[in-house]
């Protein structure tokens, strides 16, 4: 009898204020929605000098997501743009901290808060 899992999702609400943007992320960022996500936030680039990425409704992320966070993380830096990252959830920190991804993406969200906001 074949197995079923259940689908895999990730759903991405953003909120724009003139030149900075949060992106809300709830689910999973994992392989399947690597690629929504990357088209997702490289969207916002143009015209931003902020984008935070709000990870309180994200539940895990695996490897193929830390590859996504790169890639928006260089493709922000080559714009100008600053990336954070926000409400970090245990595992997602654990997975940052295992692949040393934790202090660079820690560097950026003590920066700042998005109080203002």
């Amino acid at each position: 009898m074949p197995t079923q899992t259940d689908p895999v999702s990730l759903t991405v609400e953003v909120e724009r204020k003139g030149e900075q943007c949060i992106v809300h992320c709830r689910g999973r960022l994992v392989s399947c929605v690597c690629s929504f996500f990357v088209k997702k936030v490289h969207g916002l680039i143009p015209g931003s000098k902020l984008i935070v990425l709000d990870f309180t409704d994200l539940e895990c992320v695996d490897s193929m997501g830390l590859g996504a966070l790169v890639r928006v993380y260089v493709a922000c830096k080559r714009s100008g743009c600053e990336l954070r990252l926000v409400n970090l959830g245990q595992r997602v920190k654990e997975m940052l901290g295992l692949t040393n991804l934790l202090g660079l993406f820690a560097e950026m969200g003590e920066r700042g808060s998005i109080t203002h906001f």
